[in-house]
């Protein structure tokens, strides 16, 4: 295994309840390293920049919509495995099938509005984490 980065977000039904905090102690307590972090929110190009590859796809233009309709908290992420990790501890995208104690599982409303984000490969991980932050905000904090 090796220390892999992966991006989560913080996506707006979660930071609308009132859940970030809840959501970034969990990444603590899960031995997560924070490399960066901030509040944002995406403007409708952003967002369809940001989740250009699930163009076409009958969920994309809500998606868009989703997540450019309030705030957002992107985190960059370090880990050994962080890639697999962190999909554990998100847990299944639909909340309903999430394993109990996961971050869908605790937080999510359904399957569309979903608490967080995760990167689902080491390569998507650094373009995400590069879509957020510039080296030297990821470097400054080493």
């Amino acid at each position: 295994m090796s220390i892999e980065k992966t991006l989560c977000i913080i996506k707006p039904d979660a930071v609308t309840a009132g859940n970030s905090g809840n959501i970034i102690a969990h990444i603590q307590k899960e031995g997560f390293r924070i490399l960066a972090m901030r509040m944002t929110t995406l403007s409708n190009k952003s967002a369809s920049k940001f989740y250009e590859i699930h163009k076409g796809r009958p969920f994309y233009e809500g998606l868009v919509e989703f997540m450019s309709s309030s705030a957002c908290v992107p985190i960059a992420l370090e880990k050994e495995n962080a890639i697999a990790e962190w999909r554990r501890v998100i847990g299944a995208t639909d909340p309903a099938e999430a394993a109990p104690g996961t971050i869908r599982k605790l937080y999510a409303k359904n399957k569309g509005e979903n608490a967080v984000h995760g990167s689902d490969s080491v390569e998507n991980g650094l373009r995400e984490i590069a879509f957020f932050f510039t080296e030297g905000e990821l470097e400054d904090l080493n």
